[in-house]
C-alpha cells in the first residue's frame, strides 16, 4: 500500500512539497510540543527538533522540520514574532 502524502504549503506563496503523511504528522506534534513550552528561536527549536527526535525519525530532521515548520506558518497554526531575535510561537486564536 502506498504511504499517505501531503502537499505543505509555503507562507510566501511558494510551491510547497508534497511529503509522507507519517513524517509530516512527527514533525508537526514535535514542532508545537516544543511551542507549547515556550517561544523559541529557529536555532532553539531546531536544536530540539534534532535532540527529540534523533533516533525516532528516518530523514532529515532538518529538511522535513522547515517544510513543516513553514506549512504550519503558511495554515496560520504558528507564526513568527517581530522580536530580535525573531521568536516562532503558537499563534492564538
Amino acid at each position: 500500500m502506498a504511504s499517505q502524502k501531503i502537499l505543505t504549503k509555503h507562507p510566501l506563496g511558494k510551491t510547497g512539497r508534497n511529503i509522507d503523511r507519517e513524517k509530516y504528522d512527527t514533525l508537526k506534534n514535535a514542532i508545537l510540543s516544543a511551542l507549547r513550552e515556550s517561544d523559541l528561536t529557529h536555532t532553539q527549536l531546531f536544536s530540539r527538533l534534532n535532540k527529540n527526535l534523533k533516533r525516532k525519525f528516518s530523514g532529515n530532521i532538518s529538511w522535513y522540520g522547515e517544510t513543516v515548520k513553514l506549512d504550519l506558518e503558511a495554515r496560520k497554526i504558528i507564526e513568527r514574532t517581530a522580536s530580535k531575535p525573531q521568536t516562532y510561537r503558537i499563534k492564538s486564536k
